[in-house]
């Protein structure tokens, strides 16, 4: 049986995929700060554990400890405020947004060596707003820094677990959940199976790399 880690699965696209690979059989561990996010991993018939990667010291280890994972996916991100042009951030909203989707991973992801199977897959969502070489606007500029930044610790994660696991960073699309609003192109299931064939399409020579959805190469 296959066996999957969602870090951030309490809603839209961490607990779809949570939702699909139940349904492909495959065992899945999630996780989620609310009791709310709990119940719904649970009510998956997935195994649910409270994490808060902006908390104290992001810790997972110890509930995983002995237990390997074909996909680990980095899914806990904010938002932030959203803004036009360069307008200063609050250092309330700057700390909010870099310890979920910076600070975050950078605790968690080395908690997660240990618990990779041979092979396995390690991916954190990331966003075409973080590219630097596609960029074309600068609305939502606290959020783009925190997804450049999320896309070089891959880069640097990659680099320790090469011959180890695939490590890439994705972006979703453009999804119709809270953060993408109602407006965007593709739905949450969509994405979800898109996000999951990329993954089991991954060979060894795509990590380190960032792609689209659908598997199509992004410029850092």
């Amino acid at each position: 049986m296959k066996r999957a880690l969602v870090i951030g699965a309490s809603r839209g696209i961490g607990l779809e995929l949570v939702r699909q690979w139940r349904a492909d059989n495959w065992s899945v561990t999630a996780t989620a700060r609310s009791d709310e996010g709990l119940a719904r991993i649970s009510a998956l018939d997935a195994r649910a554990l409270r994490l808060d990667v902006a908390g104290a010291d992001g810790s997972i280890a110890w509930p995983l400890d002995g237990e390997v994972f074909d996909t680990v996916v980095y899914n806990a991100g904010v938002f932030g405020p959203r803004t036009q042009g360069l307008a200063p951030p609050t250092q309330q909203d700057f700390d909010a947004v870099m310890h979920t989707n910076v600070l975050g991973a950078m605790r968690v992801l080395p908690q997660l060596a240990q618990a990779l199977a041979p092979g396995a897959r390690l991916a954190v969502m990331s966003s075409l707003m973080g590219s630097i070489g596609l960029r074309q606007g600068n609305a939502g500029w606290l959020y783009r820094a925190s997804k450049a930044a999320l896309n070089s610790l891959l880069k640097d994660a990659s680099l320790q677990l090469q011959g180890r696991a695939i490590c890439v960073a994705l972006h979703p699309g453009w999804v119709r959940t809270d953060m993408g609003g109602a407006g965007a192109d593709l739905d949450v299931a969509t994405s979800a199976a898109d996000l999951r064939h990329t993954l089991a399409a991954l060979t060894p020579a795509c990590t380190g790399g960032f792609f689209n959805h659908d598997g199509q190469p992004l410029a850092w």
